[in-house]
């Protein structure tokens, strides 16, 4: 490898880096202004909650429309236009007036969002591939660090008595320029066009032959597409139960004030965060098989520890195996669904990430659903044992 090319592949993985950046950190100045425009739009918590579906729902859409979008037309375009379109519409909470606009708001900023998840993941995979080594992972620890980052900005501005839309005006313009920054460094990437025997002179009694073959082959990878989908969602629908319900989990179960029970989240994140910034080297040592098996029986043994524990440093030690456990699968999963290959890769990606991003919708609503006739302790059960399901079908990510 030249030393021009070693030079434009280290600029597309910062580019993608800046992406995942880009995208943590905008959905950041989201969350940390609900409550002040909430206050503004006089939206009441109930209807919030409807308003959370509506933007999970449009980025299911956009994620489904991303990969056929992505194949066409390239990963590198799609990237610019949905980093383009969530840095614009970022504004509209912050110039929400009420319910209607508020929701028009969430709507067009999920879509995009939506979209930038499938179009920057695909992106990754081609500059993991050109590297040859694993470093999905660093590209999602960039994205909780934006998150981080995002939060702090958004808590300074608040605290300076800054109105939410000024702040988000500035996080847009912030956007725009560094989407137009990035975007050059991109992958460019084109969609193989699919050969027919007819142009290569393969004689017309072999053509019935290479049918079955394709089809044979169409179907294998439908399979694994669904096997990918279904591990991404028991992950990631573990994710959601701890982000959600473990600083709860850790207030009722051990009667701590709510300051010791944040601590619960606190350690999930910072593990998680940690984790992924060290899984890529793990991957490249142990192979991706390994490290969600592993990963995935570590995160079981997390959730284990919390239901037993009667002390408040134990669950924060079985919250932190939790982190650990769950930070390198997904990457995973994903550079398994992206290097599946063909002219539809970013379409098979985009139903992995579709059915991996319901279980982070489900995994929340269904535990708060058990916690009417258990408690919600008993009811970790549930992403225990499935985090042993992933464990054992591991195999499905072998390169």
């Amino acid at each position: 490898m030249t030393p021009a090319i070693d030079r434009r592949l280290r600029s597309a993985r910062g580019a993608v880096f800046g992406a995942f950046t880009l995208n943590g950190v905008l959905l950041a100045m989201w969350v940390v202004h609900i409550p002040a425009i909430t206050d503004r739009t006089e939206v009441s918590a109930s209807t919030l909650g409807m308003f959370v579906l509506l933007l999970a729902g449009t980025a299911l859409i956009g994620m489904r429309l991303a990969g056929p979008a992505a194949d066409r037309l390239g990963s590198r375009t799609l990237v610019a236009l949905a980093a383009s379109a969530i840095s614009v519409t970022i504004v509209g909470p912050g110039l929400a007036t009420g319910p209607v606009t508020l929701a028009i708001a969430l709507a067009c900023f999920g879509f995009g969002n939506g979209a930038l998840d499938v179009s920057m993941n695909a992106q990754a995979v081609l500059v993991e591939r050109a590297y040859g080594r694993p470093i999905m992972s660093a590209f999602h620890a960039m994205f909780s660090a934006g998150g981080f980052v995002g939060s702090l900005i958004g808590a300074a501005t608040q605290r300076a008595g800054i109105p939410p839309e000024v702040t988000l005006t500035a996080a847009s313009l912030l956007g725009l320029a560094t989407t137009a920054a990035l975007v050059p460094h991109l992958v460019a990437h084109h969609r193989e066009p699919a050969s027919h025997p007819e142009d290569y002179g393969t004689p017309r009694d072999e053509d019935a032959t290479l049918s079955r073959k394709a089809q044979d082959s169409a179907s294998s990878a439908g399979r694994k597409v669904l096997w990918l989908g279904l591990i991404a969602f028991v992950l990631l629908l573990a994710e959601g139960v701890a982000a959600d319900w473990s600083a709860l989990q850790v207030r009722e179960h051990l009667d701590v004030s709510e300051g010791d029970a944040a601590l619960a989240f606190g350690a999930f994140s910072a593990t998680m965060t940690i984790g992924r910034f060290l899984a890529d080297r793990v991957s490249g040592a142990v192979g991706p098989v390994a490290l969600l098996r592993y990963g995935s029986l570590l995160c079981a043994a997390g959730f284990a520890v919390v239901i037993v524990s009667p002390w408040l440093p134990l669950s924060l030690v079985g919250w932190a195996m939790c982190g650990l456990g769950l930070a390198g699968g997904v990457p995973q999963i994903f550079t398994a669904a992206g290097n599946l290959g063909g002219p539809k890769a970013a379409t098979e990606m985009s139903r992995v990430f579709t059915i991996g991003y319901l279980g982070l919708l489900a995994g929340p609503a269904v535990i708060g659903w058990l916690t009417a006739i258990i408690p919600l302790t008993a009811a970790l059960i549930v992403p225990l044992v499935l985090t042993l399901a992933c464990a054992a079908a591991a195999s499905v990510v072998h390169r």
